[in-house]
């Protein structure tokens, strides 16, 4: 069985077969995602999402201010 294995290696880089490298299987829902840890991660989003929320309540706070200033109407219908 050695010889074989030598009589097939002296005949060059044609009869070797190449090998496939493993592909790294990532779930889809990983995919966009940053590569933080889970704590940056919680950080970072939670920041986000106050931030919105934050922005949220300003507007809100400001259109109130505007419907005051005009009497409490939103919509006039001529």
């Amino acid at each position: 069985m050695q010889e074989a294995v030598a009589s097939d290696s002296s005949k060059g880089n044609s009869a070797q077969k190449r090998v496939l490298k493993k592909m790294r299987k990532v779930p889809d829902s990983y995919y966009f995602l940053p590569r933080g840890s889970l704590s940056y991660n919680l950080t970072f989003f939670g920041a986000c999402i106050a931030g919105g929320i934050g922005a949220g309540m300003l507007l809100q706070k400001w259109i109130n201010k505007k419907v005051a200033e005009d009497g409490g109407v939103i919509y006039e219908f001529d």
